[in-house]
């Protein structure tokens, strides 16, 4: 076989340092998600959709076949966060927290994963970030310690 494939899409999610509300401001919040959808065209990932809300992304994408996803993450959070400080003075201190949580996702899911990802305001009007983290482990089967859930 003389060309590799692969197609892993991936629900990827992190916060702001401490989850502070840093893209608290519309027009910054969108922009930064443009911008992150940009940083990971550039990683040879192709994007679904990137949105979030003030302290929390969430990202779509197929994991490029030639990065791994540490890689690919730890790209988008160092360019993103030297973008954020340029954006506005008020960014000063901005940082990403320094985990992430990545999903698989199977491609029958991709239409619904994209309406969960698109009403993430909506959804977090109900739902803490704390809850919505809890509930992607247990669906996930992933054990917990309910003290590091704030992290």
């Amino acid at each position: 076989m003389a060309k590799s494939l692969a197609r892993l899409w991936t629900h990827l999610i992190f916060s702001t340092k401490n989850r502070l509300p840093f893209l608290s401001d519309k027009k910054l919040r969108n922009d930064m998600h443009a911008y992150l959808a940009k940083v990971l065209r550039e990683q040879d990932c192709e994007m679904l959709i990137v949105n979030g809300v003030e302290d929390h992304v969430h990202a779509l994408f197929a994991l490029s076949r030639t990065h791994s996803i540490a890689s690919v993450v730890k790209e988008i959070k160092r360019t993103s966060s030297g973008y954020a400080k340029e954006l506005s003075p008020g960014l000063a201190k901005f940082r990403w927290q320094l985990g992430y949580r990545a999903f698989s996702v199977s491609q029958s899911n991709l239409d619904e994963v994209i309406r969960y990802i698109e009403n993430q305001q909506e959804h977090h009007k109900r739902v803490t970030f704390q809850d919505e983290y809890r509930a992607f482990l247990k669906a996930y089967g992933i054990e917990f310690d309910e003290r590091y859930v704030w992290d």
